[in-house]
């Protein structure tokens, strides 16, 4: 494998829907629940035997592919983020490579010890206190008690567990098993460190601290993480490398993660296409409106090709047949990070009423400004939002309707002191003066 550290090989994963077809054992209460079910039963004949093969014959037709035909590798001292939706098979595959489930096909070779935070309280035993748990883990890992007890402070402390450490962890808050469970699998030197998205069970000042962690564990120590979060923002900053999982298959991988991250959040079209969106097939009926076609362009009206530089002057132009008129329709956009939060809404009667963009009948073009120099580098999400004010909803945020996607980059100052990505989601640049004494 010379400094391939993990190889997945044709990996599959098989499940069964319903009553497993193979399952080895029956238990009594089961046999007794279905003995009194048969009692009930009066069709004409007598059933007091239950039919214990029923449900395994009706669900050995129901089997789902976790995983299928998934490959790759992970050198040694990689961060590599494994992002996809809910149910994509992210969390089934971190399973195979921390030995809790085997692989139906394919073969998986690992070197090393593997360290793994599956889900809140992974390894502990609930009924043994936190240090109880802290002994148990590291030998699990196959550390001897000196390797934990040198290790032992910097766990407890790294925690904020102190207080806590000789209460069984069953009375653990959920933060405070995945600040413990976390400690313990980051410093008892694994060469491989799984991590699912249980962080985000923890507070913010935690999650900042976790991934500062993984970054000192990966480039100071030279060890593994391999990383699952839908904050696209963390993977970014984290991670050398992606891999997109989607519906059970490894779609796409690339060292450039912020290519991976953003065909991801636009859906796997490219962004270029997704800057726009034009109305296929006539959807989104209602009585007042119809978005025929979303763009974001100059005040000229030019479409922008992605990316351009936060220091744009960018529109968005929504193109709608109206068809009824109505004092209290509201129409606008709602703009996200990468991340998922809603940075602010924006609509055509914001401001005060003599000055709203006066609407008509038939086809017509409504246009919103988006702030030059607000916003950091980043991509962001647009959604189409509309109703009729304290009455109807016909667009809400979040999801459902037509959107489109803004790509950033650079231009955040004009001093030599900005010229790299700032922290945050927004980057203004704002006035600054020296004021008098007195």
């Amino acid at each position: 494998m010379g400094d391939v550290i993990i190889a997945v090989d044709n990996l599959g994963k098989r499940y069964q829907l319903g009553q497993r077809s193979d399952e080895r054992y029956i238990a009594l209460r089961d046999v007794l629940t279905d003995c009194a079910k048969s009692l009930f039963r009066r069709n004409g004949r007598k059933k007091l035997a239950p039919d214990l093969r029923l449900n395994s014959v009706r669900a050995s037709h129901n089997e789902i592919w976790a995983l299928r035909d998934v490959s790759f590798e992970v050198k040694r001292g990689e961060v590599v983020g494994i992002i996809g939706r809910n149910g994509a098979g992210k969390t089934t595959l971190l399973k195979i490579l921390s030995r809790i489930t085997e692989p139906t096909t394919g073969k998986v070779r690992i070197k090393g010890r593997v360290a793994s935070l599956l889900e809140v309280g992974t390894g502990f035993h609930p009924e043994l206190t936190g240090r109880e748990n802290i002994f148990l883990n590291g030998a699990i890992l196959g550390m001897t008690r000196p390797e934990i007890q040198k290790k032992f402070d910097e766990i407890v402390a790294f925690a904020e567990i102190e207080k806590f450490l000789d209460t069984p962890v069953k009375r653990y808050s959920s933060g405070m098993y995945v600040r413990l469970a976390f400690a313990v699998a980051a410093h008892l030197e694994p060469e491989i460190l799984v991590v699912d998205e249980v962080l985000a069970v923890g507070d913010a000042e935690f999650q900042k601290k976790c991934l500062g962690k993984m970054n000192e564990v990966s480039q100071r120590e030279g060890r593994t993480v391999l990383f699952v979060s839908h904050q696209m923002n963390a993977v970014e900053r984290l991670c050398s490398r992606a891999l997109l999982i989607d519906k059970g298959r490894l779609q796409t991988e690339s060292q450039d993660v912020r290519s991976i991250t953003r065909f991801y959040l636009s859906g796997g079209e490219t962004f270029p296409a997704q800057s726009e969106w034009r109305n296929a097939g006539n959807q989104f009926t209602n009585p007042w409106f119809q978005p025929q076609h979303l763009f974001l362009a100059d005040a000229s009206g030019v479409s922008l090709k992605m990316p351009v530089t936060v220091n744009s002057e960018i529109w968005f132009y929504i193109v709608a047949e109206f068809k009824m008129l109505d004092p209290a329709l509201v129409i606008g956009y709602a703009i996200y990070a990468e991340s998922g939060e809603l940075l602010y809404l924006s609509c055509q009667t914001d401001g005060r009423e003599e000055e709203w963009p006066r609407l008509r009948l038939g086809k017509a073009v409504l246009r919103g400004r988006i702030p030059p120099r607000l916003l950091n580098e980043g991509t962001y999400r647009l959604d189409l939002i509309a109703g009729l004010h304290n009455r109807q909803r016909l667009f809400k945020e979040g999801g459902g309707g037509p959107s489109v996607f803004l790509d950033l980059r650079g231009g955040l100052s004009d001093s030599p002191l900005r010229n790299v990505k700032r922290r945050g989601l927004l980057a203004p640049v704002v006035a600054w003066e020296l004021c008098e004494e007195g």
